[in-house]
């Protein structure tokens, strides 16, 4: 027990105690522009401590904002899966499929938000109000969606052809094969490309807002650097990580509760 509290409390208690000094030290020495850990606070402390507020659209709490993020980033996320599994399962079942998509595949796969995103815009420009956000989906699936993809892939590979064999020898029909062999056995490896690709999700969301100038970390972030106020960056910088640290807590624990299913 002892040994428990010590590795997950202590141990992390003196690795923020150990940021917090380099920050200070940085502060005074070579980043003089770079506000003080106690003066972030300070200045961030209203969007902090009143974290759901709503004073106007770019002039809300810290809360609020993420959440507005979340709701957009769960849904590009869920886009990512319901087309991402899918492709991955063709490209580990047919060696055709893979050589014709396999190529556009591996070309698209590097291609930054930043890229994407102005691609969405013009796609769905008769949107009207709505192209933002439809075109923040679009890029928060197309760019999340590759990890899922390729995990998929590996996992429906590596199934032993003694599974399959049994398959045929029982004579189960397709779907049954997809649902008792093949989702079952490629399980481990597409949580893996689950957690991977929310964690781009997310990092994705951040780029969205700032260039759409939605409301949300990133869309707030953006403002703040605008503003030249590094406190809020600071902030928003701290929020983004703690939220990406939890999402990704929470999908292992999904993940963990499957295995043990």
């Amino acid at each position: 027990m002892k040994t428990f509290k010590f590795d997950w409390f202590v141990l992390p208690f003196i690795g923020v105690v150990a940021v917090l000094l380099l920050w200070q030290i940085s502060c005074a020495t070579w980043a003089k522009d770079l506000p003080t850990p106690m003066k972030t606070w300070e200045v961030s402390k209203p969007y902090v401590m009143e974290p759901f507020a709503k004073r106007g659209e770019m002039d809300q709490g810290i809360l609020r904002f993420t959440w507005y993020s979340l709701i957009l980033v769960a849904k590009g996320y869920a886009l990512a899966l319901i087309i991402g599994t899918p492709i991955g399962f063709f490209l580990g079942l047919s060696k055709a499929f893979t050589k014709t998509f396999d190529p556009i595949i591996q070309v698209l796969r590097p291609v930054s938000p930043l890229a994407w995103l102005p691609l969405g815009l013009v796609l769905f420009l008769s949107a009207g109000k709505n192209a933002s956000e439809l075109g923040a989906l679009f890029t928060i699936a197309i760019c999340s969606m590759w990890p899922t993809v390729m995990n998929t892939a590996v996992g429906v590979r590596a199934i032993p052809q003694d599974y399959l064999n049994v398959a045929k020898v029982l004579k189960l029909s397709r779907t049954k094969t997809l649902f008792k062999v093949l989702i079952p056995a490629t399980l481990p490896y597409m949580f893996t490309g689950f957690r991977l690709s929310l964690g781009i999700a997310w990092l994705v969301i951040v780029a969205a807002e700032m260039l759409t100038g939605r409301p949300g970390v990133g869309g707030f972030l953006w403002q703040e650097y605008n503003a030249l106020i590094y406190e809020h960056i600071i902030l928003c910088i701290i929020t983004i990580g703690v939220v990406g640290f939890i999402l990704d807590r929470l999908m292992s624990l999904v993940e963990s509760k499957f295995k043990a299913g």
